[in-house]
């Protein structure tokens, strides 16, 4: 079934790139697993089908579904998340290029571009992207070496600091300088935010999380509005080999098809379980752009559906505190990752930004990340109060 723009989100989730299978009339189209596709003579491709690293009808059918949820032109499947922001730099900078970051983003992000890019000559400046007047700063400084910054890469909502920065006014300030605005909108999904709509050149995604949605499945996402870009992407992501498997593809098409149903319900417990979290004495700070007291809640409000399904909690109690709860639920499973159907919970510190720790990207040691799942509200709250029993007894 062909989609339109004009359809809504669950309807173009659910059809686009899921074309009937023309022999059968299957309505869920076949995983293809071939790694080689016969030819009709020397060049003579079918349907532009060669080899599975440059093209997989199952992943062709997740990139047509990810272009049409993220208003884009063309999207690009890839391995992980991680793969897809090292083709995406490799692609668009140069030895001596400098990139303008946050200074809460994720420390993978980080670990790629300082230690492994770094190591090719690309700078980094890590900034507070809530402050535009700093960000301008660092973009017009450029690298120490006097390196242009190419890229501006924002997360929002950030994590886990889930600070929210205003990406229209972002994506002036980098076009104004001649560079490119980068929005990481794994936190929230484009059933709750698009930012390519904001003004954002390029929109990347680990698709592990919400898009794919069940914890069973790897992957990330690029997609963008220019076809200059999306060549030079397809190009080095086909160069380098950093495509989606097969069975990965279908997962995650399959996962995305309800995103915007999880999505609202993800969306509903993070409010509850927030405000429930704002009136424990236990509790230091709630960040939750939900929250009227987050600074970010009247822009939340303006550039997204909902407020998505991330919190991250800091005790008064400090870093006992933190790692008290976190060792003490049974609804809340601890573990890396975020966005499945089940409620997680991270020490960031030690677990997802321990590549960063003693850095100036250090996470608190007093935090606590959460990942509302599914499940029923009630059951969230009275697991987390039964973990808050536990703090101050050493148990």
């Amino acid at each position: 079934m062909s989609v339109s723009e004009n359809q809504g989100f669950n309807t173009r989730a659910v059809h686009a790139g899921q074309a009937f299978e023309p022999r059968t009339g299957a309505v869920v189209p076949p995983l293809h697993f071939s790694s080689t596709y016969a030819q009709d003579g020397i060049g003579g491709l079918r349907d532009g089908y060669e080899y599975g690293r440059g093209g997989n009808p199952t992943r062709d059918a997740l990139q047509e579904q990810l272009a049409a949820l993220e208003g884009g032109s063309h999207a690009y499947s890839f391995s992980s998340g991680l793969a897809a922001e090292d083709s995406l730099i490799r692609a668009l900078t140069r030895p001596g290029d400098h990139i303008v970051l946050g200074n809460d983003a994720y420390g993978g992000t980080y670990r790629l571009i300082s230690r492994v890019l770094g190591e090719w000559g690309i700078g980094n400046t890590p900034v507070d992207m809530a402050d535009l007047d700093a960000v301008a700063t660092a973009v017009a400084a450029g690298g120490t070496d006097g390196g242009k910054t190419r890229l501006v890469w924002v997360e929002t909502p950030s994590n886990p600091m889930m600070k929210i920065t205003d990406i229209a006014a972002l994506a002036k300030l980098a076009h104004d300088a001649g560079a490119l605005l980068v929005v990481d909108n794994t936190f929230a999904s484009p059933y709750l935010q698009t930012p390519l709509a904001l003004g954002a050149d390029i929109v990347v995604h680990s698709t592990t999380k919400y898009i794919g949605g069940h914890s069973d499945v790897v992957g990330g996402a690029i997609v963008v509005n220019d076809a200059g870009l999306a060549e030079k992407i397809g190009f080095v992501q086909f160069a380098v080999g950093a495509v989606s498997g097969p069975m990965d593809a279908f997962l995650t098409t399959r996962g995305l098809k309800t995103l915007g149903v999880r999505m609202d319900r993800h969306s509903d417990n993070a409010q509850a379980v927030a405000e429930w979290l704002l009136e424990r004495p236990e509790v230091e700070a709630v960040l939750y752009p939900g929250l009227p007291s987050h600074p970010g809640h009247e822009l939340a409000k303006k550039q997204m559906k909902k407020f998505g399904g991330m919190i991250s909690v800091q005790f008064k109690g400090g870093e006992a505190a933190a790692r008290t709860v976190a060792e003490n639920t049974s609804v809340f499973t601890l573990a890396e990752s975020l966005g499945g159907i089940e409620s997680l919970m991270n020490y960031p510190s030690e677990m997802t930004h321990a590549s960063v720790k003693g850095t100036e990207l250090a996470v608190p040691v007093n935090l606590i990340r959460l990942s509302c799942g599914i499940e029923d509200v009630e059951d969230l709250i009275a697991d987390l109060e039964h973990a808050f029993t536990f703090i101050g007894t050493g148990s």
